[in-house]
């Protein structure tokens, strides 16, 4: 049931966020911060797509993903339709994963230390998905403040 639910709100909250950067009238706007935001919604699509393929698609799916974080951040002016498909493979990659877990899996250590301490897989992925919307509220601000 967890890993149900789990696999719903990852779904939602990535296609959500494909909605967000498909909204963008203007596509230079998804790369321009401005005042005090230091990140744009390309450059967090972006994080949120190395996040997800890091933590669960390399490290419990094994899918040999090697994620450059800095490049994340750095990055610039990669097309809507670019983003728009590493979304989509990127939620392949989740919904493979999730239905290769059983519920006893979620109960198991995570793999790697993250946050300087053990958490168990399914407070991870719980972590994880609340780390999706938290970025994706921000994508959101982010277009309805700067693309005009």
């Amino acid at each position: 049931m967890v890993i149900e639910s789990l696999k719903s709100l990852f779904n939602r909250d990535l296609n959500k966020l494909k909605d967000e950067i498909e909204a963008y009238q203007n596509e230079g706007q998804l790369w321009v911060i401005d005042k005090s935001i230091s990140n744009s919604a390309g450059n967090l699509c972006l994080h949120l797509i190395g996040n997800l393929n890091t933590y669960i698609g390399a490290e419990l799916g094994k899918t040999g993903y090697i994620r450059n974080r800095p490049l994340e951040f750095s990055e610039k002016d990669i097309p809507k339709d670019q983003l728009i498909s590493k979304i989509d493979e990127t939620i392949l990659v989740i919904n493979r994963v999730l239905d290769s877990l059983s519920e006893t899996d979620l109960e198991v250590i995570y793999p790697q230390i993250v946050f300087e301490k053990e958490m168990t897989t399914g407070f991870f992925l719980i972590h994880l998905s609340t780390h999706l919307a938290y970025h994706l509220g921000q994508i959101n601000y982010h277009r309805r403040l700067l693309d005009f």
